[in-house]
């Protein structure tokens, strides 16, 4: 961030899209504590702050009466512990357009913060309407954009917001110049070798990243459900694993295409197996291509993780989306605790090691491996679209 701030108002898109549990307590504070100092160095060099976010899809989850509901959607929420992160006063307005914005935001002073309310409570931020987009650049001198989590979406607030600025007066904050930074790292100059961790439930979620892997890895490690795909694909036994049928061919070219590009994908040896998707279930360890009908794979099994844990010590560069298994279940959570380890101690050895996406963040987390590991992405769309090579949204508003 180069620009000045003195004595001007910048208006910053922040991802304060935050869990909060039944009380509306915030449960993890990432991105809000990944956004502070953006907001910090804006107000040191004297300038005055406009924070606006969404939070959830309030227009999803009406009130029976078909109104919003601004009691679970508010950003009054997170005022408390925002003063409490910043130690400075924080202005409420009631809607993120309209009379009070405008009167509190024309009235704040440099070394003030004004949060307004949640931009989702208007269709038009999603549609990215070009109207009500340039009612909220009105607010404003500067826009910074440092919500890399809702890159990929063009909304009002992420995207057409920047075309009411000139490049002047637009740039990313210092979260969004290291979510780039890093991405772009692991992508374009990565150290040798590289070993690519995937997961999650579907092949078509990942089929674009795996492809897009095959430039530049020299492994690929595939768990969770998406795994059972695959074996499907090589006609192994999945019982009632969770699959995409439609996708067997898919499963099948891209193995081919993998050993035409000299990249070895692993898939896991054995699976931790269920009876049913529940903290109940019976459990056993099974040949991940050789599952009893009536079983289903929800974890990658014991020999999976050591040999998996055992690739990933021995990278340089490690990029990892998505978990190995149920995590959220403690009976088919371990291989995802073990990937996390290994990326830890990958990292200890000197690897540049990479983590995005929800449940693999939230291991990370959990585990209190977040500062174990080079970078962890707030993005979990955003990240998987931009390794994809998709150009952002709302990273070209500001990049041109």
């Amino acid at each position: 961030m180069k620009l000045n701030f003195k004595d001007k108002k910048a208006l910053i898109r922040v991802d304060f899209n935050v869990p909060l549990d039944k009380s509306f307590n915030i449960t993890d504070d990432t991105r809000i504590r990944e956004a502070i100092p953006t907001i910090q160095h804006i107000l040191e060099q004297g300038g005055a702050v406009i924070l606006m976010s969404h939070l959830g899809r309030p227009l999803e989850k009406l009130n029976a009466d078909g109104s919003v509901n601004i009691q679970k959607f508010t950003l009054q929420h997170l005022v408390k512990h925002l003063r409490k992160k910043l130690k400075v006063k924080i202005q409420f307005a009631d809607d993120c357009v309209g009379k009070q914005a405008v009167k509190k935001a024309a009235a704040l002073k440099p070394g003030e913060v004004l949060l307004l309310e949640n931009t989702r409570f208007h269709a038009e931020e999603e549609a990215g309407d070009e109207a009500f987009a340039k009612k909220i650049s009105a607010l404003g001198d500067i826009y910074v954009n440092d919500a890399f989590g809702t890159a990929h979406r063009a909304h009002a607030s992420t995207t057409v917001v920047a075309h009411y600025f000139d490049k002047a007066h637009k740039t990313f904050g210092f979260l969004m110049e290291r979510e780039i930074e890093n991405a772009t790292k692991a992508m374009s100059t990565p150290a040798k070798p590289v070993t690519c961790v995937t997961g999650g439930s579907k092949v078509s979620d990942k089929i674009m990243l795996l492809e897009k892997f095959l430039d530049y890895a020299d492994n690929i490690l595939i768990g969770g459900a998406m795994a059972y795909t695959f074996f499907l694909a090589k006609k192994g036994e999945v019982g009632n694993s969770l699959v995409e049928a439609d996708k067997l061919k898919t499963a099948v070219e891209f193995l081919k295409k993998a050993r035409a590009a000299g990249v070895k994908v692993l898939l896991p040896k054995d699976s931790v197996c269920g009876d049913k998707f529940a903290i109940d279930a019976a459990v056993q360890v099974c040949p991940s291509n050789l599952i009893p009908a009536g079983w289903m794979g929800l974890d990658i099994g014991p020999s999976a993780a050591k040999s998996f844990a055992s690739v990933i010590r021995k990278s340089q560069t490690v990029i990892w989306n998505g978990p190995m298994g149920v995590f959220e279940i403690p009976a088919f959570a371990n291989g995802t605790k073990v990937v996390a380890k290994a990326c830890a101690s990958a990292t200890k050895k000197g690897a540049f090691t990479m983590v995005g996406g929800g449940d693999s963040v939230a291991a990370v987390n959990q585990l209190k491996l977040a500062k174990k590991v080079s970078f962890v992405s707030t993005g979990g769309g955003a990240m998987l679209e931009f390794m994809e090579g998709k150009v952002l949204p709302g990273i070209k508003a500001i990049t041109g």
